[in-house]
C-alpha cells in the first residue's frame, strides 16, 4: 500500500478532488432510484429507518435521519398524507407517538431497499475482497470522524488548523 496520502495536503487534496464527484453519482443513482415513486431523498431516508425498525418515537426517528425534531415532524407529516407511514401512542407511555410504516410504505421501502442492494452487490462484484474490507473500514472511520465532529465542543476550546483562533484581528 502506497504512503502517498500519509501527507495531510495530498490527502486534502485527493479527498477533495473525489468527494464531489462521488457525490455527483450518488446523488445521480438515487434519483434513478427513486424515478416514478413520488418521493423525496429524505422521505425514503426516513422510510428505509422505519423499515429496519419496527416503530420509533419521534425521537428516535429525527435522530436516525438527522434531522430536528421539528423538521422530522413535517416529514412525517407528509409521509403520513401519503399513507407511507402511520402514527400510533405508545402502549406504555400515551405521551409518546410513535411512527410506523404502513402496508404501503413498507412495499416501497423494500422496493428501494432492493434497488439499491442490486447497486452495491454490483460494486461489491467489480472489487476484490481485499478492496470491499478496506472501504467499509475507511468509510467506518471517516463516519466515526464526523460523528465525533457534531459534538458541540467548548466555546474556548475551538481548534482552527490545529491552533485555537486570535481573540481579536491582528493589524
Amino acid at each position: 500500500m502506497s504512503n502517498e496520502y500519509r501527507d495531510i495536503e495530498k490527502f486534502t487534496s485527493a479527498i477533495q478532488g473525489i468527494f464531489p464527484k462521488l457525490m455527483h453519482y450518488l446523488n445521480a443513482e438515487e434519483s434513478r432510484e427513486l424515478t416514478g415513486l413520488g418521493i423525496t431523498p429524505g422521505q425514503i431516508n426516513a422510510l428505509l429507518v422505519l423499515y429496519f425498525h419496527d416503530s420509533l418515537t419521534m425521537g428516535e426517528l429525527s435522530n436516525e435521519i438527522y434531522l430536528a425534531e421539528s423538521a422530522a415532524t413535517r416529514l412525517v407529516n407528509r409521509l403520513v398524507n401519503l399513507n407511507l407511514v402511520k402514527r400510533r401512542g405508545d402502549d406504555k407511555d400515551r405521551r409518546i407517538v410513535r411512527v410506523a410504516l404502513t402496508s404501503y410504505g413498507r412495499q416501497l421501502s423494500r422496493l428501494v431497499f432492493e434497488r439499491r442492494s442490486f447497486r452495491f452487490n454490483n460494486l461489491a462484484q467489480r472489487l476484490d475482497p481485499s478492496e470491499r474490507e478496506s472501504l467499509i473500514v475507511s468509510l467506518q472511520a471517516v463516519m466515526r470522524v464526523f460523528e465525533s465532529q457534531e459534538k458541540p465542543a467548548p466555546e474556548t476550546e475551538t481548534i482552527f488548523n490545529g491552533e485555537k483562533p486570535p481573540l481579536h484581528e491582528e493589524k
